[in-house]
């Protein structure tokens, strides 16, 4: 029975049986309807990628405001859509190694102060200019200047200078850090002709789809590339993002077959959307968090005794069970958990601490409501969870009053402005450098928390230079817990990530560095 099962997935990877009638025939044996996609799943794969299509995302995290200039990307619909048109000079694999892309090779100096990227040779750019040493060091000296507002800045500061010779991009840092490829990974970083000097928005880059149509907020479309060097990705003839910011909006267009992919299930419906025929439900574990920001050098939020307050009355296990509904674990106040190679065990776990609360918020000397701000598009049930925070501050004497924002314009006018939001961050900084130096570090441009600290800055720079793991592991936990117990940040939670898919899909994998595949999925799925 299953060698004939087995046999009918494969007709119909090969277009040989119909899809209703495959998933028909395995119902009629007994074979849910998970499992018949799953065995047609992966005899699409066995087959191989298919070319042609238009290959279609609904995707939460797109704005009005969204420019194709990479150093403002935002959010989820530019950070995918930047994969189907730029590329970077390294990836990191879903398990954690770097991938060559636009660098072909990585030489380091002993002390890994100095680093030298050769080019691939035979790139071209879309608009048929071919990919230099001299266009990467464009590119990062745009990234890394004076004022510059690119995401990636954060991760820069610490270079002290930047050539092109011949085919080789050189960096020298100002401190040794053994960790610079996965720096150079940041999805801001495209590649860029002339590293997007003059014009920074074109969207014109060496991926493997071109852009056609560009509607922030609305919708994005590319082209595949006919001369895009890695026949592994741009499968479909067109891709296609359509802005669905609204949770039901994005199911309702899966199951009606608008889209073949969606973004940020909520936990919720998740085990519901899992049994709709034709459908699956792709989650992963990761770096992702849900977090609550205050800034630090804002009143009342410059005052710690209040931080502590905020950080003891919110019920994270609660939280965890009816947001995350199991899609998801307990975080810490701090950044980093267990999917990053460095991490510390053994800090404390904070939990919800009504008493504590009490005291520490009596100490603050504040009085009077506090007003906590949040939007559907700020993560996956962010509403909800604003409520529960605010129900489980009332045990505690807290009074929060949540203002609900309009979802478009939510990550221009809301975060990293105001002083207590929610939002999220991806986990596609796979080391915990890359993480502190985009959102902790002094001179980030992304510090959304305002935390401001010169010991902690000292710390960072000395775990970048340091060779030895067990040094290092004790440098990174040190900054945790300044993290966790004087920082502006409240985790709740990490997330896992949640997409549903047609079974129309193949090639779509796990990715733990991000949703979406880490924002690959356009790129590197094909229409079985």
């Amino acid at each position: 029975m299953t060698q004939h099962i087995n046999y009918l997935a494969k007709l119909a990877a090969q277009g040989k049986l119909g899809r209703r009638e495959f998933m028909g025939k395995a119902a009629a044996v007994g074979v849910s309807t998970a499992a018949a996609g799953s065995l047609l799943s992966s005899a699409a794969m066995a087959e191989g990628p298919k070319k042609g299509g238009t290959l279609k995302a609904g995707l939460a995290g797109g704005e009005s405001t969204n420019s194709l200039d990479p150093a403002t990307f935002l959010t989820q619909v530019s950070h995918d859509f930047g994969k189907c048109w730029g590329e970077t000079l390294v990836e990191v694999s879903r398990i954690g190694e770097i991938n060559y892309r636009l660098a072909e090779s990585i030489e380091p100096s002993a002390d890994a102060k100095t680093w030298h990227f050769t080019i691939r040779k035979g790139v071209e750019f879309h608009n048929g200019k071919t990919v230099t040493a001299q266009d990467v060091l464009k590119t990062m000296q745009r990234h890394s200047g004076e004022d510059t507002k690119s995401g990636a800045l954060g991760v820069m500061r610490n270079i002290e200078s930047m050539k092109a010779d011949g085919d080789v991009f050189s960096v020298t840092l100002k401190t040794a850090n053994a960790d610079l490829p996965y720096l150079m990974s940041d999805y801001h970083l495209i590649i860029q002709p002339d590293g997007g000097m003059d014009a920074p928005d074109a969207g014109i880059g060496s991926g493997p789809y071109k852009v056609t149509v560009n509607e922030p907020g609305v919708r994005h479309v590319g082209e595949r590339n006919p001369n895009y060097w890695d026949p592994s990705r741009g499968h479909a003839d067109q891709v296609e993002i359509v802005v669905l910011n609204d949770a039901t909006a994005r199911t309702a267009a899966l199951q009606g077959g608008q889209v073949h992919m969606i973004n940020r299930v909520e936990p919720k419906v998740a085990d519901l959307l899992e049994r709709v025929p034709g459908l699956q439900v792709k989650s992963v574990s990761g770096r992702g968090h849900y977090v609550f920001l205050m800034h630090c050098n804002t009143a009342p939020f410059d005052n710690n005794d209040l931080r502590l307050a905020l950080k003891y009355a919110i019920d994270r296990e609660e939280m965890v069970d009816k947001i995350l509904r199991g899609y998801g674990s307990v975080g810490n106040d701090m950044p980093i958990n267990g999917g990053y190679p460095l991490f510390s065990e053994d800090i404390e776990q904070r939990s919800f601490d009504p008493d504590k609360a009490k005291f520490h918020f009596k100490k603050s000397g504040h009085d009077g409501p506090i007003t906590l701000r949040t939007a559907g598009t700020a993560f996956a049930g962010a509403v909800d969870a604003a409520q529960l925070f605010q129900q489980s501050a009332a045990k505690c004497g807290i009074t929060l009053d949540v203002k609900r924002e309009p979802d478009d314009g939510y990550w221009t006018e809301v975060w990293n402005k105001q002083p207590f939001c929610a939002s999220y961050w991806g986990g596609s900084r796979p080391v915990q450098d890359q993480m502190y130096s985009t959102a902790y570090l002094s001179t980030a441009d992304w510090n959304d928390t305002r935390f401001f600290r010169d010991d902690f800055d000292k710390l960072l720079i000395e775990a970048r230079g340091e060779l030895d793991q067990a040094k290092r592991i004790a440098l990174y936990r040190e900054m945790g817990v300044m993290v966790r117990d004087e920082g502006g940040v409240i985790v709740p939670m990490f997330n896992d990530f949640i997409a549903a898919v047609s079974d129309k899909v193949a090639g779509f994998e796990d990715d733990p560095s991000g949703e979406m595949m880490n924002g690959f999925a356009l790129a590197k799925t094909w229409l079985a």
